[in-house]
């Protein structure tokens, strides 16, 4: 009889939910155990799904023999810390994105990993959906050309959140680039690499959370134009265009369920379905990776994490973001 994957479920909030969720839909799962700060909040979200073990500390989990590997999925700036408790507890980690505020903290994190000999995964969840995937691979062999003009953008109304909510306080690490602005900066990345040149420009709230920002990423014979904001809603659709065709993610591209390719002046759309949440595909990497006894994925290695926090740092010094808790 094969041998379960038993997860633990590191901050039990709506992103967990849908997780877990999806967690369900494996055969060869078992959810060991849940922790919050919380005992209350913990035994809630052990009795919604079933799971045995509920821990009030996220330090019980790590030390419990009840999961071998966690998923993370408190705020932002807790990140690194839990990670790094997890892998010294010998626990393999799914850690939701960003993996750390900076560059700095991921490189932390991966000194940690390769030390605990651990796997150690950003959940970048976008990077395995069936679109992503078809896109990468159409551009991979040339059916658009030479790609010239990248352009995402990630938006929705968050201003009605309260000041003390994950979106709107800066010790939490708030703000929309952290949160929904990695999506269009990883889209460039994924498609056209480092950028030599990095400009961008915020908008800010009052207790000084970034809530709106533009960005533009030089290439020596391209360019990104990416967007992510908390003030107002946008369109969602993602554009790549090369010299001999289009792609069109469809809204929201994040997780969307098609794509299409304009080409010759036809268009030829693919229908790629998420499964469950959208979560499916992600954890599938991390059981096959966990099979193979591999300390990071190939999709989305530890120098994908490295690179796509390097570019968030370059945007944040651009447009001057900062968080209280950073010296």
């Amino acid at each position: 009889m094969k041998t379960k994957i038993r997860w633990g479920i590191i901050g039990p909030g709506n992103i967990a939910k849908k997780f877990t969720k999806d967690l369900q839909l494996f055969e060869d799962v078992e959810i060991g155990a849940v922790a919050s700060r919380s005992l209350e909040k913990a035994q809630k979200f052990a009795n919604e799904f079933g799971i045995e073990n509920a821990y009030g500390s996220y330090e019980e989990l790590f030390t419990a023999q009840t999961s071998d590997v966690v998923y993370i999925a408190t705020p932002h700036n807790f990140h690194k810390d839990l990670a790094i408790k997890a892998m010294e507890s010998g626990k393999h980690v799914l850690c939701e994105k960003p993996l750390g505020v900076s560059r700095s903290e991921v490189e932390e994190l991966i000194k940690v990993a390769r030390t605990s000999k651990v796997f150690l995964m950003e959940g970048l969840w976008s990077r395995f959906n069936p679109s992503i995937q078809k896109v990468k691979e159409l551009i991979d062999m040339g059916e658009i050309g030479k790609i010239s003009y990248v352009h995402a953008d990630f938006a929705f109304y968050g201003l009605d959140r309260g000041e003390d909510s994950r979106l709107l306080n800066p010790n939490l690490a708030s703000g929309s680039l952290l949160d929904i602005g990695i999506y269009p900066i990883f889209l460039a990345y994924l498609i056209l690499g480092m950028p030599n040149e990095v400009l961008a420009s915020s908008n800010f709230h009052p207790n000084g959370t970034e809530l709106q920002t533009s960005m533009i990423f030089q290439y020596a014979d391209a360019q990104a134009v990416l967007y992510s904001g908390l003030t107002s809603r946008s369109k969602m659709e993602a554009e790549i265009s090369g010299n001999t065709g289009e792609l069109l993610i469809q809204p929201r591209w994040h997780e969307a369920n098609s794509i299409s390719l304009l080409k010759d002046g036809e268009k030829k759309n693919f229908e790629l379905p998420m499964a469950g949440n959208g979560f499916v595909h992600e954890i599938k990497e991390v059981h096959r990776c966990l099979a193979a006894k591999k300390l990071e994925s190939s999709l989305w290695s530890h120098q994908n994490s490295l690179d796509l926090l390097e570019l968030l740092d370059r945007v944040r010094e651009k447009a001057a973001i900062k968080f209280p808790f950073e010296a």
